[in-house]
């Protein structure tokens, strides 16, 4: 298949233009062009995604079998490209998030659940709700947290500064509410399994590890990951209520139960995760954090300070 990617050059992107290649896919990749593409070598359009005359002028004349959007997040990124390439492509997969659904006494969350009207990720459910009126064939995938190396959000990468500095590790509540996380590698496998496969049409997926952990559990994990005993570490547990941190992100979770369940993505995408969260925990450890030497760095603790003062 001739593939579009949307970016590429950024986490999801790396790892799945990585493996449709691998898989013998040609990809092409759509973006700016700040960013060494994974691969030497791979095809590139430069462009603004965020500007509908230039994807038009960029992409109208280029013809596809699948397209990736990975970095849409509200409907005003998606439908141009939509416009372009319906009834030109087989398959139009688009990158949601779990994080659309509406918080629930009832776990874990499974596709069909009902939505937050109100998530900062509404644009990507108004997005799904026009792929499914738009008449390209096309499939949702919603990922929960999503961890690995390279990854740029802070999630792994919070507890690990942390834990090789000896440090408490300050965690809301009483470290209980159950998250999860899915590996990127994982993630980017469950993306291409969708290609060719008529019964993921139409279709949402949730797609992350099989298992789900506590604050706590998470915080024990990356301990093991980086070579120390969950024992080594301490736990120090807060009322985050008691706080007044402005806008400052003080933990890198969500402070509530926070899964789904994905048995619909290993009963009909022929998929199922690689990683389990330790082996998973120990790769971005000793391939990122430690590559990258953030070990070294200087890390700003001053609102742990603030909670370990109170505590």
């Amino acid at each position: 298949m001739r593939i579009l990617i949307m970016g590429g050059t950024r986490f999801i992107g790396v790892y799945l233009t990585k493996e449709l290649v691998k898989q013998g896919h040609e990809v092409v990749l759509f973006n700016r062009g700040n960013k060494a593409a994974p691969i030497e070598g791979i095809t590139q359009i430069h462009g603004d995604r965020k500007d509908a005359n230039q994807l038009k002028e960029k992409l109208a004349s280029e013809s596809f079998d699948a397209i990736f959007d990975n970095n849409g997040r509200e409907l005003s990124d998606t439908q141009p490209l939509v416009e372009i390439f319906n009834n030109k492509v087989k398959h139009f997969v688009y990158v949601s998030s779990a994080g659309v659904y509406l918080k629930s006494d009832q776990m874990p969350h499974i596709e069909g659940d009902e939505v937050d009207p109100n998530s900062r990720h509404k644009g990507k459910f108004e997005t799904e709700s026009y792929l499914g009126k738009s008449g390209i064939p096309w499939t949702s995938i919603r990922p929960t947290y999503i961890y690995g190396p390279q990854n740029y959000n802070d999630l792994e990468a919070w507890f690990f500064d942390r834990i090789v500095r000896n440090r408490p590790i300050p965690i809301p509540g009483n470290g209980l509410n159950f998250t999860q996380f899915g590996h990127i590698q994982d993630l980017a496998k469950g993306m291409a399994a969708v290609l060719g496969n008529e019964q993921a049409i139409g279709q949402i997926y949730n797609i992350s590890g099989e298992r789900y952990v506590t604050f706590d559990g998470l915080a024990k994990a990356c301990a093991v990951a980086a070579g120390k005993s969950a024992d080594d570490i301490k736990i120090v547990h807060y009322d985050p209520k008691q706080f007044d941190f402005g806008k400052k992100k003080v933990f890198p979770l969500r402070m509530q139960h926070f899964f789904a369940d994905i048995h619909k993505a290993l009963q009909e995408l022929d998929w199922k995760p690689e990683y389990d969260l330790i082996n998973g925990l120990k790769d971005s450890f000793e391939n990122d954090y430690l590559a990258s030497k953030r070990d070294q760095a200087d890390i700003d603790f001053s609102l742990d300070e603030q909670i370990l003062s109170e505590s």
